[in-house]
């Protein structure tokens, strides 16, 4: 598997990855009617550093870096990860987990924070707890699953 920054030629291959989970509506804060073209604008905005990770030249996962905010608070890094389907379980997330971390060290980051991570995705808290993630803050019922109803979200953090 190579991990490597995302260019226009992978619009498509971001859409494919980003659209089921989008619908599903399970892991994301974003609309499940979201559009390709707002979908795409969102993940690939100019302040995201966009990668993919990719099997024998096809894109299986993708992943963006950014500051978490601006100003003084732009010391801290925040990404998004999203893992086709098909490809989930293989250790894929866990890669571009590392890449981000060791990206975002690169590039002067002090620390990590994920904002808003859904209790119930046990497959991902679990990842970035097995990688020096704490859970910081639990927000209530912050997140209307499509089956489970109101779950908490889980505010991680780690130094870098």
């Amino acid at each position: 598997m190579r991990v490597r920054a995302a260019t226009g030629a992978d619009a498509d291959a971001i859409w494919a990855i980003l659209e089921p989970i989008i619908r599903e509506g399970e892991t994301l804060t974003l609309p499940c009617d979201m559009s390709r073209d707002d979908a795409l604008a969102y993940w690939c905005a100019p302040a995201h550093e966009v990668s993919v990770a990719e099997r024998d030249g096809v894109v299986l996962a993708i992943s963006y870096l950014r500051a978490n905010q601006q100003g003084p608070g732009a010391h801290v890094a925040n990404a998004g990860y999203a893992t086709a389907p098909q490809a989930r379980g293989q250790g894929i997330a866990r890669a571009l987990l590392v890449h981000s971390l060791e990206r975002a060290k690169a590039r002067g980051f002090r620390a990590m924070q994920f904002n808003v991570v859904i209790s119930t995705n046990e497959r991902a808290v679990k990842t970035w707890l097995a990688h020096g993630f704490e859970i910081v803050g639990r927000l209530p019922g912050a997140f209307e699953h499509p089956r489970l109803g109101f779950v908490d979200a889980l505010v991680m953090y780690r130094a870098l």
